[in-house]
């Protein structure tokens, strides 16, 4: 099989350069002449790029388990070998299956429910401002390296109770396991890193009375037994994983947006009101995660003839910009009263974290345009995307009048 793909309805790559700078066109592409597209790559994958096909898809848990939640499979060796997993029990509750769904799902919502998102408000909210503080003076910053990647990184760590110093480390542990997950040695050391750092706290805190999700899951029973160390790992893991890239993805392309489309910009500084309309339609437009779904044994989905061990690729930013769901899908209405988007997924595995999203997507918007109303992409810079698991601008350069800073 050659590198380069030559027709992306029968050899699609989706950490192909073309497909991480303009995916777009390839789903329109796509939904006119093949809907649901192949690859042999990764060891088979396919790839529906209509809402109706994602939805089903989602849905039907018994063909396609969430046990395949990644976009790329284990390293060959580690299926053949019988290797022990790194995290043997997954990355619960977003790669299990019912009935271990149910109470993995269970014990993880109350941290992500509306009364906490909203104890944690506050905090980014001064976060944000410390951040933009440390540049609005400057006249230029990179919104995406300065900022949006900054903000959900030190939110999740308030939630794992680690010390904000280590922020850089899990950046960098969270771009090896997504962003090049397509290389294996990278992906594994960066789940190596992330399984020794969590084994560590979940002996540390053992016994303890700490009130941080390790420490009180540590403390939570399932059925009248201790929660296993492997689920904990687990889901200390997800949380670290799930909403760190996700979310910075989600904020740095809203202000690349903004940056780009002054007429919507100016808009929500005169309409505040409009905010919360916009983040939705935002997240519409630019949904960063597609997840993996593993075929469990021979199906004909559609006319399509799915092997048992396959992925399907559910990509919920494709299934955003379907023109049969979407009035003018490729045009963001800040305004857009009817948004049925699947940003956060659907069905039983519909993002946990949502709540924590949307509000980190919307503080980080209201405190940027409060102290820069006038931005633009730095003349001559170059906008770089990186893609995979998750899509987003890793450098957004922007330049804004210095005045702003008084």
């Amino acid at each position: 099989m050659s590198d380069e793909v030559l027709d992306w309805a029968t050899d699609f790559d989706i950490f192909d350069p073309r497909y991480v700078n303009d995916p777009f066109t390839i789903w329109d592409d796509l939904r006119d002449r093949c809907p649901v597209a192949h690859t042999d790559r990764y060891r088979g994958q396919w790839l529906p790029t209509t809402y109706d096909d994602v939805q089903a898809i989602a849905r039907d848990i018994p063909h396609f388990s969430s046990m395949g939640v990644s976009v790329v499979p284990p390293p060959a060796e580690a299926l053949e070998g019988g290797q022990v997993p790194l995290l043997p029990a997954g990355v619960p509750p977003i790669s299990a299956d019912p009935p271990e769904h149910t109470w993995t799902r269970r014990l993880l919502l109350p941290w992500f429910s509306p009364q906490r998102v909203e104890s944690y408000e506050q905090g980014t909210r001064d976060l944000c401002r410390r951040l933009i503080s440390g540049f609005v003076e400057l006249g230029r910053a990179d919104a995406a390296e300065q900022y949006a990647q900054q903000i959900p990184v030190r939110v999740i760590g308030q939630v794992l109770g680690v010390p904000e110093s280590m922020s850089d480390t899990f950046t960098g542990w969270v771009r090896d396991v997504l962003e090049f997950a397509n290389i294996p040695e990278r992906r594994r050391n960066g789940i190596l890193s992330l399984v020794g750092y969590f084994q560590s706290l979940i002996e540390e805190r053992r016994g303890g009375d700490g009130d941080d999700l390790i420490s009180v899951l540590l403390r939570s029973e399932v059925e009248g037994e201790p929660v296993p160390d492997a689920h904990i790992l687990g889901t200390a893991a997800l949380t670290l994983i799930a909403g760190v890239d996700t979310t910075w993805s989600a904020i740095g392309s809203a202000l690349w947006h903004l940056a780009t489309h002054p007429e919507d910009r100016r808009r929500l500084v005169a309409e505040p009101e409009l905010m919360p309309t916009a983040i939705e339609e935002l997240l519409r437009a630019y949904a960063p995660v597609t997840m993996g779904r593993l075929v469990m044994e021979d199906v004909e989905y559609n006319g399509c003839p799915m092997k048992a061990g396959e992925r399907v690729l559910l990509s919920f930013p494709a299934a955003n910009r379907d023109p049969k769901v979407f009035e003018n899908p490729d045009e963001v209405i800040i305004d857009r009263e009817q948004n049925r988007h699947v940003a956060f997924g659907v069905g039983i595995h519909r993002c946990a974290g949502s709540n924590l999203a949307r509000m980190e997507l919307r503080v980080a918007v209201e405190e940027w345009l409060a102290r820069m109303p006038e931005f633009e992409i730095e003349p001559g810079a170059e906008v770089t995307w990186a893609g995979g698991q998750v899509r987003g601008p890793r450098n957004v350069p922007v330049v804004f009048p210095r005045s702003h800073g008084a």
